[in-house]
């Protein structure tokens, strides 16, 4: 099937966005030093790390449907790279932007290949 290559490669991205997402809450929640004098304008650190916990999962759980060719995999997907992209565009102005930056392009790559991997499955089903 056309596209299973780029399914593959973007499961792995969701899988490994996610997992970063997940370290990445689990230290805001846990007050660690990582985060010394961080301000964030719309939620407190606890909650900014229960947030980004969340949307790790939620990849983590997007890249494992993906892994079995589901199409929920590429609707939760789509969902989860876009608001990851969000949460690390806000999330820059911490005290490590490029940590935000790096997950932001992540999930903007994710977001490209989930795309152009709708297109392959629209152009290879038959029409009537």
């Amino acid at each position: 099937m056309r596209g299973t290559g780029r399914a593959m490669f973007v499961a792995i991205l969701l899988l490994i966005a996610g997992v970063l997402n997940v370290i990445y809450g689990i230290g805001a929640v846990s007050n660690a030093n990582f985060f010394d004098n961080t301000q964030y304008v719309f939620a407190q650190l606890h909650t900014w790390g229960w947030i980004t916990i969340i949307i790790g999962g939620i990849q983590v759980i997007a890249g494992a449907s993906l892994f079995g060719g589901n199409a929920f995999g590429w609707v939760i997907g789509l969902f989860a790279a876009s608001v990851g992209a969000l949460e690390a565009l806000l999330s820059v102005g911490g005290t490590h932007p490029w940590w935000s930056l790096g997950i932001f392009a992540m999930c903007l790559w994710i977001l490209s290949g989930l795309v152009q991997l709708g297109s392959d499955r629209a152009a290879s089903t038959p029409t009537l």
